[in-house]
């Protein structure tokens, strides 16, 4: 035995081999709320998003948008919260994420970053994204560009959100679509192809592991230590 005096070794037992590997699999199909960062009228962003939509649908999953018009700035006093409460409704009932930004001033736009920080890392006893998949895409209007997708990346971190590998950027992005607001046959339409179905693997993979998969020994022991100073106050009354 690894000499580990620093553990509790009643809160580390090992891995759970049978949930991880063998989880009873549900059956429907994987739920996937897209997300886009532009309130334009013609927003590419949202046009990619839902060429994506369109592909999963395609792949076997059921997709929901949320229309970010509205949506006020966080922590505003006088804030209607009615749009706050649609999204995090569509947080919770998804399974996996698709997060489409524009790209201005080198960074995703102040829509995107709006709709992420109005999601909470929990809700009570609830975690809205922790153990859920995402997937990352952006639009420039320029040469092509990885900022967006980058800084989406660490907040997904952030959010303890199983990001996948694959991601989309779209250059000159008002070049790839028609009149008819399709996307046109390319490499980079290729790509999305790609992250959409990789997007599709991981969520079926990790839907029904994602309890296993984020249960952590440091948040065993917090919950260990609340539970005994409780006891323990119950003692001394």
């Amino acid at each position: 035995m690894t000499d580990t005096p620093q553990l509790d070794a009643h809160l580390l037992p090992g891995i759970d081999r049978e949930a991880l590997l063998t989880p009873k699999l549900s059956t429907h199909p994987p739920r996937i709320l897209l997300l886009y960062g532009s309130l334009r009228p013609r927003s590419f962003s949202r046009l990619t998003a839902e060429e994506a939509g369109r592909i999963l649908t395609r792949l076997g999953a059921e997709v929901r948008f949320f229309n970010p018009a509205g949506l006020p700035l966080v922590d505003d006093p006088g804030a209607d919260l009615t749009k706050v409460e649609e999204l995090r409704e569509a947080v919770m009932w998804c399974e996996g994420m698709v997060w489409s930004s524009p790209e201005r001033h080198g960074a995703m736009t102040g829509v995107m970053k709006t709709q992420i920080d109005w999601i909470p890392l929990s809700l009570g006893a609830v975690r809205p994204t922790q153990g859920k998949t995402l997937a990352v895409m952006q639009v420039s209007g320029g040469s092509q560009s990885f900022n967006a997708v980058n800084q989406m990346r660490l907040l997904g971190r952030w959010m303890r959100l199983i990001t996948i590998p694959n991601q989309s950027s779209v250059a000159k992005a008002y070049q790839e679509f028609g009149e008819d607001d399709r996307m046109r046959p390319s490499p980079y339409y290729d790509r999305i192809v790609d992250v959409m179905e990789e997007l599709v693997k991981f969520t079926l993979l990790t839907r029904d592991r994602a309890g296993e998969l984020v249960n952590r020994y440091s948040e065993r022991k917090e919950a260990a230590e609340a539970l005994a100073a409780r006891l323990n106050l119950g003692k001394a009354l």
